[in-house]
């Protein structure tokens, strides 16, 4: 009997704002939203960005002013919706017309003049070129004379022609949410990231701690771009050049691992199997097929899968815009005949585009066997039997498309066709598109959906494409496609690519369904998504996450009708909690999950037996104690 991975939990920070019970997906389908359902998307906004805080039973502005949830959405609501999504970078970031750069200089001396200036002797370089000559003028200060043409760097500033990215919610400052020691972006957003997902769950961690064993949790996550900025490696590498010194932080906490490896020391204290697994811009779903694996073999029982990248820096946006990958402001302006662009159009999957958008994101999911999930009644969002992964074999190029991508969604569809039959994938299944918005990928990422649309005999797909709303979050961009396809399910409307006026002329849509308005197919009506990733490298990766009336059905067959009942009366208790949770992070308090410093594990308490050992703080031992598996071969 094989276990099942359901995901009881699920969070996360992007420009969308929180990811838990929908909140982010509801962003994304914002005018098709009941009032209430658009109230409260709001007034957590409000909250996140620092417009309104809760105190004292009412939401107040920073003069005092109290705010009903109806005054908010009056007051803001022009303000949130202009502040999130994809916008123009925010001065917070850098500046976009005047970014700081080093402009090179060539000084030579005039006829008349030798070229001459005064420091302090302190200052000199070692060594002293040897065009230089020095006249000490007092114990501090030196005149030097040069003699030749001398190049120098001079602090200057530029415009980048890039300017527009998907960026959390303005106002929104990890720090004052936990103590952050000095830790790059792309940390502050996992730990708050994590905690979100923790908490979503509505069961204590040390509930579920208590049903396992130590080592049968796995975490997954990576930074595809690593830490960049000047708290991780991008300072660390800056500093010489800039003459400054490397702090004893940049290194390690720069290591593309640390996602996973703060989330192992101080939001879980785990001591269980670990992994940061990096496939470019399909980073998420290679570390979800590893955690999927994980408990489809026994090895473990609870999984946390995800990725945190905050690439939004000059250096990075320089790199991706000299690839010609992104897209910039004269681009735009000739795709639309204009003198301005409108930032939060830049992204445009499968219209007329140019290059894609560079975004920020954070986001991880939590999943359990099947088995654990009926005994805790946990929540169950849905469940991911599949991810496949494939090369593309002999490539013209490291960022061109090739054939895995057909080799993944053609597996995936046949994956989710025997287990939920042909009916479902061809009536109630959709697509979630990488949909980077470059123009080789609108053709050539639809060409392979219609093919295999053709092959299943699937007609009119639906196909989202989040990024139009998000920007390329790179490593956990399928992360941020996991939580739009949650709230697929939940609320039953596909978000639809707004940022076109039409679809691109060359296209292959024959059997598609691309919408440029929200695609309302009704709740339980989706039985399967498709998550498709597609990676610099050939790193193809699409993933089968069923939907959670689907998983009921299949658990009820499983289990019986009895278990069953049984299991959604303790549900009930999960859900009230996890309620609780949402509604005060509704009104700002995140409760993250930070430890750094507690509980930490005296090795010398650790003690052996002659099959197990017992490891201080945990309820259960772990087993040591192994056959051997190739017994036939000694």
């Amino acid at each position: 009997m094989s276990r099942l991975p359901v995901i009881v939990g699920f969070g996360g920070y992007s420009p969308a704002g929180r990811s838990s019970f929908h909140h982010a997906y509801r962003r994304l389908v914002i005018e098709n939203l009941s009032p209430a359902l658009r109230q409260e998307t709001l007034v957590g906004l409000a909250s996140m960005m620092n417009l309104v805080s809760f105190q004292n039973g009412n939401y107040v502005n920073a003069e005092g002013t109290v705010f009903s949830t109806d005054k908010i959405e009056a007051t803001f609501s022009e303000q949130i919706l202009n502040s999130t999504l994809i916008r123009r970078i925010e001065p917070c970031y850098f500046d976009v017309d005047a970014c700081d750069w080093q402009k090179k200089m060539t000084m030579q001396a005039d006829n008349t003049t030798a070229l001459s200036f005064v420091t302090t002797h302190k200052q000199l370089p070692y060594p002293v070129p040897s065009s230089w000559s020095l006249e000490s003028l007092d114990d501090d200060n030196v005149k030097v004379i040069i003699s030749d043409a001398q190049e120098v760097k001079v602090n200057s500033k530029r415009e980048i022609n890039v300017k527009s990215a998907g960026q959390l919610p303005s106002g929104f400052e990890l720090s004052d949410h936990y103590n952050s020691r000095f830790h790059p972006r792309g940390l502050q957003m996992a730990i708050l990231a994590a905690s979100d997902a923790i908490n979503s769950m509505g069961i204590d961690w040390d509930t579920v701690l208590s049903c396992i064993k130590p080592d049968e949790v796995s975490v997954y996550a990576t930074a595809c771009m690593s830490q960049l900025d000047e708290r991780g490696l991008g300072g660390m590498v800056q500093a010489r050049l800039k003459g400054e010194r490397v702090t004893a932080k940049q290194c390690p906490l720069g290591i593309n691992s640390m996602p996973a490896d703060f989330i192992n020391a101080y939001v879980l204290g785990s001591v269980g199997s670990t992994g940061s697994i990096t496939g470019a811009c399909a980073s998420y779903l290679y570390n979800l097929r590893a955690g999927i694996q994980d408990i489809q073999s026994g090895r473990c029982r609870v999984v946390i899968v995800g990725g945190s990248d905050a690439p939004i820096t000059s250096e990075i946006i320089d790199g991706y815009a000299t690839m010609g990958a992104l897209a910039t402001e004269e681009n735009l302006m000739k795709l639309d005949g204009t003198a301005t662009t409108d930032p939060r159009r830049s992204s445009r999957p499968f219209g007329e585009n140019c290059g894609f958008t560079m975004s920020e994101s954070a986001q991880y999911t939590v999943l359990m066997d099947d088995e654990l999930a009926i005994e805790l009644g946990a929540d169950i969002y849905g469940a991911v039997p599949n991810v496949f992964i494939n090369a593309d074999g002999f490539k013209k190029s490291i960022p061109s498309p090739g054939a895995g991508n057909y080799i993944t969604m053609a597996k995936a569809v046949s994956a989710a066709q025997a287990i939920l039959g042909e009916e479902s994938i061809r009536e109630r299944s959709f697509i979630q598109a990488h949909g980077s918005s470059t123009p080789k990928n609108r053709t050539t990422e639809t060409e392979i959906y219609d093919r295999i649309a053709e092959h299943f005999t699937i007609k009119d797909w639906p196909v989202s494409a989040v990024k139009a709303y998000l920007g390329h979050s790179l490593g956990p961009a399928s992360a941020d496609q996991m939580f739009s396809t949650l709230g697929v399910f939940k609320h039953g409307l596909i978000p639809g690519i707004k940022t076109i006026d039409k679809v691109a002329d060359d296209v292959f849509d024959d059997r598609l369904n691309i919408s440029i308005t929200d695609n309302d197919v009704g709740i339980n009506n989706i039985d399967v998504a498709f998550l498709n990733a597609k990676g610099f490298g050939g790193n193809n990766a699409t993933g089968v996450v069923i939907a959670p009336h689907c998983v009921e059905k299949m658990l009820k067959k499983r289990y019986g009708d009895d278990a069953f009942a049984d299991y959604e009366t303790r549900r009930e208790a999960t859900r009230q909690r996890a309620n609780d949770y949402d509604q005060q992070a509704i009104q700002g308090n995140l409760q993250v999950i930070y430890h750094f410093g507690e509980n930490v594990i005296d090795d010398s308490q650790i003690k052996f037996s002659a099959d197990s050992l017992t490891i201080p703080g945990f309820n259960q031992t772990i087993n040591i104690d192994f056959e051997n598996p190739f017994s036939d071969m000694v």
